[in-house]
This record gives structure tokens, sequence and C-alpha cells, in this order.
């Protein structure tokens, strides 16, 4: 059930979905070449270092493995494309070539503490490649909705919580933070000069398997099995609305089906069909309890011995640039427009974490990480 959306059919369509190597764009591939009818799922990635590359190849060759399944099943196909959306004149061809319906726009550089040690890569991907699909779309006669990926950094250090949709994000404390709210305003701005469906998409903290190894949960994980001692921020004090990854493409999948209805204003001119939404959990939870969980599962899944000194490997630190202390969605428009809120909770989410790390090393990839 969508609320005051044009309806879009996934099926026998052309879907662009930038960023598809990465966490949420790889495991939103395996949902559209799972449930689509027909369509053809075109993957741009550049595939650059930020992460580890043999994780991005890993995610690449589960969606080669889906579409082999689900190919044979209801005819969808998958097309890769190593391609950089600072590229202009590719990301042109591209469009040029595939026509597509529906673009989702998952590239990005990402990182609040990277941005502070390498502000240009946010420019060249975040604005410049933003800016290039933008284009590309406005040229696009196909086009039915753009949905790209914001993120919960927008709101700053914004004491009212949990975060809304209609507070102001006009504060910044991070480039990352400033790259992603100039993304909404370039959208915005799209959808009103070239009636462009858009739809934005603020992402709270999104972990779970095969996810970014710069995430705490993950680069924890890789610390205690070599001993190593990890860090926790503001000494602990810090509360994160965590999102397991199904639910974010729960959401993503929902939201591309319904996007925002093109209309005309008094003067003549498009009233933007453009809508922002927040996809979190809706709770903030403790980032030690956040740990503790971690650890727990860690043993759980045989990672970790069950005689483990946890205490001798944390230590509390204060809090570092660009961090903020408290991240907690308001999902009411979400829930109110698609019917829809995230349902798994923290210990199930890292659980499943846990059990896929497990197979991941089991299955010989410990060198890659």
């Amino acid at each position: 059930m969508m609320r005051g959306k044009n309806k879009v059919d996934l099926n026998n369509k052309t879907i662009l979905v930038t960023g598809a190597a990465g966490f949420i764009g790889s495991n939103l591939s395996l949902r559209l070449l799972r449930e689509c009818h027909g369509s053809t799922v075109i993957g741009l990635d550049n595939l650059n270092d930020y992460n580890p590359v043999a994780m991005k190849e890993w995610r690449l060759s589960k969606i080669c493995e889906a579409e082999e399944i689900h190919g044979k099943e209801n005819g969808t196909k998958w097309i890769f494309e190593k391609t950089d959306l600072a590229d202009k004149v590719a990301i042109d061809r591209i469009f040029q070539i595939y026509q597509p319906s529906v673009v989702v726009n998952f590239a990005a550089q990402a990182g609040v503490r990277y941005s502070i040690e390498n502000p240009y890569a946010y420019l060249n991907s975040n604005l410049v490649g933003f800016l290039n699909i933008l284009e590309a779309c406005r040229h696009d006669d196909y086009l039915e909705h753009f949905v790209y990926a914001s993120s919960s950094s927008v709101y700053g250090g914004n004491k009212k919580v949990p975060f809304a949709v209609e507070d102001n994000v006009d504060h910044p404390v991070s480039l990352y933070a400033a790259s992603k709210k100039s993304d909404e305003l370039m959208a915005h701005a799209y959808a009103k000069l070239y009636d462009i469906p858009s739809t934005g998409l603020r992402f709270f903290t999104v972990y779970g398997s095969a996810g970014r190894t710069d995430m705490a949960y993950f680069s924890f994980t890789e610390k205690l099995r070599r001993g190593e001692t990890i860090k926790i921020f503001n000494y602990g004090n810090c509360k994160r609305d965590f999102t397991y990854v199904d639910d974010i493409v729960e959401g993503v999948y929902r939201v591309m089906q319904g996007a925002p209805e093109r209309s005309t204003g008094e003067d003549g001119l498009p009233v933007p069909p453009y809508a922002i939404y927040n996809i979190g959990g809706g709770h903030a939870e403790n980032l030690l309890d956040f740990v503790h969980i971690l650890e727990e599962e860690l043993v759980r899944a045989e990672i970790l011995p069950k005689d483990f000194d946890f205490q001798a490997h944390e230590e509390l630190v204060a809090m570092q640039p660009g961090d903020v202390p408290v991240t907690y969605a308001d999902t009411a428009a979400l829930e109110r427009d698609y019917d829809f809120r995230p349902t798994t909770d923290l210990r199930t989410g890292l659980r499943r974490f846990a059990e896929w790390y497990r197979e991941y090393m089991d299955g010989g990839n410990n060198q890659s990480l």
C-alpha cells in the first residue's frame, strides 16, 4: 500500500544501480534479480580500494550466481559496468545504451573520518559524480524514478531526537555530511527544473553480512580476532540507530515502486516531484551495549574463544572530529507512505553477521580483508 505515489512496475524494466559492488547496492541487486521478472539490472561500480576490492569482487560473484539461478526462472539479466561516476562521457554512454527506467544511485565516497583526511575524494564522487547522474537522468526519456542514498549524517549535531525529515539540516559537522546535503539540494533543483521524480533516503548506520569493513562492527571483529585493542569513542557515551541491511533493502525496494507524483503549480511550472525519507531502526542503541552484544555473538559463532578477555582489549577514548553523540530516526513518513518500518533487532542482526563472517572465513577468505 502506497500513499500519494505513482506506481512504478519494476518488471520488464531496465534498472540502473550505481555502487553495485558496495554493501547496500549489491544486496539490492540481488533482491531485484530475485523478485523482478524480465528486467535487466545494470550494475555500475568503479571498484576503488576504499574498502577491500576482494570483498567487492566477492559480492559481485554472488550477484552472478544469483543471475544464473533467477535468470532462468524469471528472465532477469545482470550487466556490470566498471565505471566511475566522475567520468561524464562514460555515464552518458551507459544511459544512451541502456535507457534505464529506474535509477538507484548508491555510489559515493563514504566515511565521516575519511572525509577529514581525503576531502577531494568526496568532491569527485559525491558532487561531480552525482551531478553527472542527474544530467544523464535529465536526458533520459524513459526515466520513471530516481532514487538516491543520502545519510543520517546530514542531521549533524541536532539535539532534537528522533530526527525527522522536516528538521533543519543546515549545520553539517563533516564534509561527508555536507556533500550528502548538497546532493539533496541538487536533486531538488533538478526535480523542479526538469520534472524528475526523485526520492532521497537518509540511511542510519547500516550493518550486516558482507558489510563495509570500515564500519565499527566489522573492524571490531577483525581487530578482536587478531588480538588487537578496539577503541570505543566518546568513552562509550554514544547512541546509534543501527539498521540491518535487509531492512534497508526492503525499504528501498518499496520506495522504488512509488515515485513522487508530477503536478503543475499555479505558475504553470512543475511542482518538484521530490521526497526525502529516513530509513532507520527507530531505536537509539547505546554503543557499549552494541559492543557487548557483538562480543557475545562472536563467541557464540566460535569466532572468538569463550574465555576471551574482552576488557583487556577495549579502550575508551574521546570523541573524534566529525562524529556526533546520537543518531535516531523518525520513520513515521516512511511508514505512512510505504507502509514499512524496519523490524530486525540488534542481536538478530549481529548474530546473522557473525554467522556470515564465520562462513566467509571458513571459505578461505581470511587473507582478503
